[in-house]
């Protein structure tokens, strides 16, 4: 049973995050997710800043873990798959720091708290961690397709990335673009976890 959900827990934190945005965004008034980072959500002053990390980072931290873990259990002697279980899990930890840490209420000031450097450098690690992994299954001896797969998962998600790059200069749809490049690379850990769970 514990196997099973260990090995699912990837699909679980893609429909979790999914659901988990949305209705902490029922309770911020006028959240408006094309325009606004998740993370927001979080922010210093924000009318959900308790209750976002509550029902999003601080599970799906432990979601992330728990899969990473799995998948080191099914690396066997595979290096690649190994590495890609550590990183999953680095994704959690980033994803529990970034819930202790919020970002300021303003995402565009000039002068950000230690808190909101913090959320930050802890948003980088988590962005990496999900772009590298992908890479290294690629490279991995998983079928084909899902080797093919994780490559244009890569693609979208850096893709809608340098769409976020812009969109920040322009301070508009950042919050399209974000949810763009973070679900590409989280419907990828979605598909490796259905792969497991079938192999």
């Amino acid at each position: 049973m514990f196997e099973s959900i260990s090995i699912l827990s990837g699909l679980i934190a893609f429909i979790w995050i999914t659901v988990g945005v949305i209705v902490a965004a029922k309770f911020y008034p006028n959240y408006n997710h094309n325009e606004q980072f998740c993370s927001e959500l979080g922010a210093v002053g924000s009318p959900t800043q308790k209750l976002s990390p509550m029902i999003n980072n601080y599970p799906l931290g432990a979601l992330f873990c728990l899969f990473g873990w799995a998948i080191f259990q099914h690396s066997d002697s595979s290096v690649l798959l190994a590495t890609t279980g550590w990183l999953v899990i680095l994704h959690g930890i980033g994803t529990w720091v970034a819930g202790m840490f919020p970002m300021d209420k303003d995402p565009y000031t000039r002068s950000p708290s230690l808190s909101c450097q913090i959320h930050s450098w802890a948003g980088f690690i988590m962005l990496l961690s999900l772009l590298i992994a992908p890479i290294l299954v690629a490279f991995s001896s998983l079928p084909a397709a899902f080797r093919a797969f994780s490559l244009v998962s890569v693609i979208v998600a850096v893709y809608y990335l340098v769409k976020m790059a812009q969109a920040v200069k322009l301070q508009k749809h950042v919050g399209r673009y974000q949810r763009l490049s973070y679900w590409a690379k989280l419907l990828w850990l979605a598909g490796l976890s259905l792969l497991l769970w079938n192999a």
